[in-house]
């Protein structure tokens, strides 16, 4: 279903661009998918063709709804992702929208998952009208469980679920947040 909204090409804030992805996006990504450690939590890394194919299917998320999951630039250089995202998978939250973001290890410590994230909640709020998103990681996931208690998020331990798409990995059991319109997703860094 195609969102009547017109799709948005960027959001800024002090540090970061959010942006629509571009070709120039690909190896960078490609690498950071490649990464063992910035994919600790994932059932593994991707090579460059299953990188690529996401990328492909964000932008299309794009096109689809209107928002999607934004190439992030920090430093001027490309860095990871962050935004929201329509689950395509049985949940107990039912159909959600979730909140994602993985960046490259050199973006690792400097708050910008945070105020990458703060950004696109406030975006999909007032753009979009969202009354609620989650957001659901790994149990052991501790950096992204952080980022989402300090963009405002709650934990619904009523929620946590085995990942459908996951099923005998040691991360299938996934842990959720939820925040809506009330929470602090618009403050400052």
């Amino acid at each position: 279903m195609v969102h009547s909204r017109s799709v948005t090409q960027s959001l800024t804030t002090e540090r970061l661009v959010l942006r629509r992805w571009t070709n120039s996006d690909r190896a960078p990504f490609a690498e950071l998918n490649a990464d063992a450690e910035v994919m600790r939590f994932f059932p593994s890394t991707l090579n460059r063709e299953e990188s690529d194919a996401l990328v492909d299917r964000i932008e299309a998320g794009f096109r689809d709804n209107g928002y999607g999951l934004w190439a992030v630039e920090a430093e001027g250089r490309f860095a990871g992702f962050t935004g929201l995202n329509r689950t395509t998978f049985d949940t107990p939250m039912g159909p959600h929208v979730e909140i994602g973001w993985r960046f490259a290890r050199w973006a690792w410590g400097k708050g910008l998952a945070t105020e990458a994230a703060r950004t696109a909640l406030a975006d999909g709020f007032e753009r979009f009208g969202f009354a609620e998103v989650f957001s659901f990681t790994t149990e052991s996931n501790a950096p992204s469980e952080r980022v989402m208690r300090r963009i405002g998020m709650v934990r619904r331990p009523d929620l946590d679920f085995d990942h459908p798409n996951t099923p005998g990995w040691w991360g299938a059991r996934h842990i959720v947040y939820r925040i809506d319109t009330s929470g602090p997703a618009v403050a400052g860094p």
